[in-house]
């Protein structure tokens, strides 16, 4: 009997693996697929120098079980990998290794299939790999396993892609102690947007030519393959699509678009800044010290044509000056800033009106807005403070809000910074405020392009977020998201305002696909719109469009919040009345949910948390566990979310009745048995990869590709049903 071995572990999406050992055990010894190597750590380094990449891979494995573990190893590629140079070693020793074609893979792919009779290795299917023979190890020892391989990254319109396969490392007995994974990127060509689509990452930019990626994590089941997106382009501004499209079904694009890290003088947009503070009795002690430093780390790093404003408010409202001042006037500010004082209440709505009655439409103008309670004199009714502000602010003016601690008005900080093209942050409890205000001030210090706006030519787009495009910075990068009709050539215009002048840019050579393409981009899309409506929802109560559409998204792209946990409650998604019933309980929810209160702790929290999915840069991972509500006298219960329910590329599976549902599946279809592990289902896997992705989930699965619903089965229960 074979016995599979990943060479890390992960539990949600089987779509790559980093290594696999296949380990013949000794005779007699009956071993299940978990009874594996553990992983001590995964480090992989990454150098890419002119589209040449060089990826070097150090692990640490150790053989928890009584017997010794010798095999093969298999290192499945990245589907179309121009992999060269592939060396190996184990314990610091050299061993030979050999690149596989896709039908040599496949060969031993299908062999383990049929002989442990489990599909995991189905996924691979089509794949190059790299092969090796492994050294013994004993039990309780450990094996060090260095791999290095290189590859050429092929450019197209300016755009560069990479793929790290960490994924699958289900077949681990534990989690991973240390993940971490390092990417500099070296180019001769100027560099523009650096993305990583699958996993949060930082990101550091020295200059145009450099960037350097990290991402590291601890006790850990990786679930994802590191992908990386990357730009080259001599514009000031560059611009790529990447997009993604089923048959017969509207795509989704993702849009990049970034300026350069370092912009001439000349090129900077010169701008104002309004300080807005609070120095009511709340802010006493260490929050107001830390807010003026804040104020001081921004009147430090304004440029040279810059204008600054201080508000400050209490009960009343004090300002630095009735005008804009030079920001040769800096040091006189800081002055004003450390004469304030913290006393009184708090008259959010006179410091706004007065901040924004500062403010001239000639010059893009950051208004940053600092508070950490709720009003509480003059006008204190959320929705007149809104409806005030948005008479008297100029189109130029951005708000960004800052609310301090959990008494703070979520509605009023969210709408009023949405409503003028701004964002909200919240600085919660043990948070520095000056930290993250000078966080936020970087990002925007030197603008590059304002009022941007995007002609998409003769492609229908729609559904785009953010709804509102955000200003452009240098070293920012702009992620756009959205749906269109019908794929084909694109000719994109991107218009802008630079120093009171229009800007305009145009980008030829660009494509939408009409079919294929990058599978993660459906998920980000769907995950960007379900915290569009559930802060709509929030902010404005409900609407049944919204709730019906939270409600198809989340089902059908497996994006699984505290907000939409219906997904892994006892309900058939798969029928008619099933669907009605999620409806109506999701309809309750959200009306219990607005009638809470829109400050203190849980207020807070589900901002900070909506706000993260409306904006989020990846694709909502499946949650291992999750508290679920049982609906009776308020208990819940844990669910583990990860082994119930499982992303394949752009679908969505649900485990129900020990078999794993396509939720695009409907019990009105009928399926096409296919008896599991016959001639029929290998046949149907040569003819349509894909579906090798899918089988992989298990014994019994139900998929819908092509509009033909498939079903594996038992081998004499095949036939249609």
């Amino acid at each position: 009997m074979l016995m599979i071995i990943a060479i890390s572990s992960g539990l949600m999406s089987p779509a790559g693996a980093d290594g696999i050992i296949i380990v013949d055990p000794p005779p007699g010894v009956d071993v299940r697929l978990d009874q594996s190597l553990a992983i001590k750590y995964h480090h992989v380094d990454i150098q890419i120098k002119d589209q040449v990449a060089t990826t070097r891979v150090d692990q640490v494995f150790v053989n928890d079980n009584p017997w010794t573990a010798e095999g093969t190893y298999i290192f499945p590629l990245p589907q179309g990998a121009a992999v060269s140079d592939f060396v190996m070693w184990v314990d610091g020793k050299a061993v030979h290794g050999e690149i596989l074609e896709a039908d040599e893979a496949r060969t031993i792919y299908d062999d383990v299939v049929r002989r442990m009779k489990d599909p995991a290795l189905l996924e691979y299917v089509g794949r190059k790999a790299l092969k090796a023979s492994v050294f013994p190890i004993p039990p309780g020892e450990e094996r060090k396993i260095e791999l290095e391989y290189s590859q050429i990254l092929p450019v197209e319109n300016g755009l560069v892609h990479y793929i790290y396969p960490l994924s699958t490392e289900r077949f681990s007995s534990r989690p991973l102690e240390d993940l971490v994974v390092r990417a500099q990127i070296e180019s001769r060509e100027p560099l523009k947007a650096v993305y990583s689509s699958r996993h949060e990452v930082s990101i550091d930019r020295e200059d145009d030519y450099h960037a350097l990626l990290g991402l590291e994590q601890s006790d850990v089941l990786p679930d994802r393959d590191f992908e990386l997106f990357y730009t080259i382009s001599s514009e000031k501004i560059g611009l790529n699509l990447l997009s993604f499209k089923e048959e017969g079904q509207d795509g989704f694009f993702l849009l990049l678009a970034a300026p350069d890290v370092k912009v001439n003088e000349e090129e900077i947009v010169v701008k104002d800044i309004i300080l807005v503070l609070d120095t009511s009795g709340s802010m006493q002690g260490e929050k107001m010290d830390q807010a003026k430093e804040a104020a001081r780390y921004v009147l430090d790093h304004l440029n040279p044509l810059d204008r600054f404003a201080i508000v400050s408010f209490a009960t009343t409202t004090r300002s630095f000056s009735p005008s804009l001042e030079p920001a040769a006037q800096a040091d006189k500010g800081k002055d004003f800033l450390d004469r304030l004082e913290a006393m009184g209440s708090t008259d959010i709505n006179r410091a706004m009106i007065e901040a924004v009655g500062l403010a001239e439409e000639v010059r893009p103008t950051t208004l940053i807005f600092l508070t950490d309670g709720l009003p509480t004199e003059g006008v204190t009714v959320t929705g007149a403070i809104l409806d005030n502000v948005a008479r008297e602010a100029p189109d130029n003016v951005r708000i960004f809000s800052f609310g301090v601690g959990d008494d703070v008005d979520t509605d009023l900080l969210d709408q009023i910074s949405l409503d003028h093209g701004g964002a909200s942050t919240y600085v919660r409890p043990g948070e520095e405020i000056d930290e993250e205000v000078s966080a936020f001030y970087r990002k925007v210090k030197i603008p590059v392009l304002s009022d941007l706006s995007l002609d998409w030519g003769d492609i229908i787009v729609d559904q785009v977020y953010p709804q509102r495009i955000p200003d452009l910075f240098a070293g920012s990068q702009l992620i756009l998201l959205g749906r269109y009709r019908e794929g084909g050539p694109a000719k994109i215009t991107l218009k802008g305002m630079v120093n009171q002048e229009e800007r305009s840019y145009t980008y030829e050579d660009l494509s939408f696909r009409k079919e294929g393409g990058d599978d993660f981009i459906p998920r980000l899309w769907a995950t960007r719109a379900v915290g569009y409506y559930l802060t709509q929802i929030r902010l404005y109560g409900e609407k049944q469009e919204w709730i019906d559409s939270i409600v198809s998204l989340s089902t059908r792209y497996g994006i699984v919040t505290p907000y939409t946990s219906f997904l892994v409650q006892e309900k058939d998604i798969f029928s008619d009345k099933g669907r009605e019933e999620v409806i109506s309980d999701f309809e309750e929810e959200m009306a219990a949910a607005a009638a809470e209160p829109a400050f203190g702790e849980a207020a807070v929290e589900k901002a900070v948390y909506q706000k993260s999915l409306s904006a989020a840069p990846v694709g909502a991972a499946v949650p291992v566990n999750m508290s679920i509500s049982t609906g009776i006298d308020g208990t819940s219960k844990m669910v583990r979310v990860s082994e119930v329910l499982k992303n394949v590329g752009s679908k969505t599976f649900l485990l129900k009745n020990d078999t794993w549902i396509d939720t695009t599946f409907d019990r009105s279809m009928k399926t096409k048995k296919v008896a599991f592990l016959g001639e029929e289902y290998f046949d149907l896997i040569s003819q349509v990869p894909v579906l090798g992705s899918y089988f992989a989930l298990g014994e019994r699965v139900i998929v819908v590709h092509g509009g033909q619903a498939y079903e594996t089965v038992a081998e004499d229960d095949s036939g249609s049903g």
